[in-house]
């Protein structure tokens, strides 16, 4: 995966901290309107409970992900100015953020489609296609903010669903029969608290499941696409998710896990799996 499509809160404002609401629940301990600043955020844009996220009730800090956004809005949409120093610049800053991380998620969906070789016959195509979001991502913040994103969206994520079907096309399988698909055809969307422990899903798709608290232990999840996934709580112990497409660190941070699970080489193993 291309370095700048990874998050780096070094190289950033402390954006995320600032610009995004959230609400008093289970994932933060406290109500934030959207453009406070969190109490937790220091004047050198770091977080102050950065180590104890978890324990202090933030457990929804650690599960976002900017995809890079947050850089390349801080070190090159704002040339280094900083909001603190620059206040004129902080409301359209913050607004520019959530567009920016949408257009850097579709990047990453595409940078990892190009490094497939099922997808090779698509790979021009989507060249082309990321080619024009990175242009996206360089217009002045006005710009940014006028862009039809779901437009977008909707183009690049038809070319993602083709090269989901071709490397789910590969995914291994028991049945060697000639003709017969290899990718699992499952009913509904809703896997909330399912019991797919063991469970043979290997090329299945999740496009936008519900899977929260889904027990998904020892699974085989290998070649499947887990685009939009809610894996919040689900228990992937022991599940092997090599090969999976779409799969995001922000998804496998809201989930459970442990040294068993086998990822992506891409992904990183979260820091709460035991």
């Amino acid at each position: 995966m291309s370095p700048h499509l990874y998050t780096d809160c070094e190289q950033c404002f402390g954006l995320c901290c600032v610009a995004l609401p959230y609400g008093k629940s289970s994932d933060f301990a406290f109500d934030k309107s959207s453009g406070t600043p969190c109490p937790n955020l220091r004047p050198d844009n770091r977080c102050g409970i950065h180590t104890q996220l978890r324990q202090k009730g933030f457990k929804g800090c650690t599960v976002y992900d900017c995809f890079g956004a947050g850089q390349k809005l801080s070190q090159v949409t704002y040339a280094g100015r900083d909001w603190r120093d620059h206040p004129e610049t902080a409301s359209e800053m913050f607004d520019c953020l959530p567009v920016m991380r949408q257009l850097h998620e579709l990047l990453s969906y595409m940078n990892e489609m190009l490094m497939r070789p099922e997808a090779t016959s698509l790979h021009e195509a989507l060249r082309g296609l990321y080619q024009e979001t990175e242009r996206l991502t360089d217009l002045e913040p006005s710009a940014i903010l006028c862009l039809d994103i779901p437009a977008h969206r909707a183009v690049v994520n038809e070319l993602l669903l083709q090269a989901s079907e071709m490397v789910r096309a590969h995914a291994p399988s028991k049945n060697h029969e000639q003709g017969k698909s290899k990718t699992k055809k499952l009913k509904g969307r809703d896997f909330l608290g399912a019991n797919l422990r063991g469970a043979d899903l290997r090329g299945a798709s999740f496009r936008g499941a519900l899977m929260i608290a889904c027990d998904l232990r020892n699974a085989d999840l290998r070649f499947a696409d887990m685009i939009g996934a809610d894996l919040r709580d689900a228990d992937l112990g022991g599940a092997d998710l090599t090969g999976s497409i779409f799969l995001t660190q922000s998804q496998l941070n809201a989930a459970k896990g442990n040294a068993r699970t086998k990822l992506p080489a891409h992904l990183n193993v979260p820091e709460h799996w035991s």
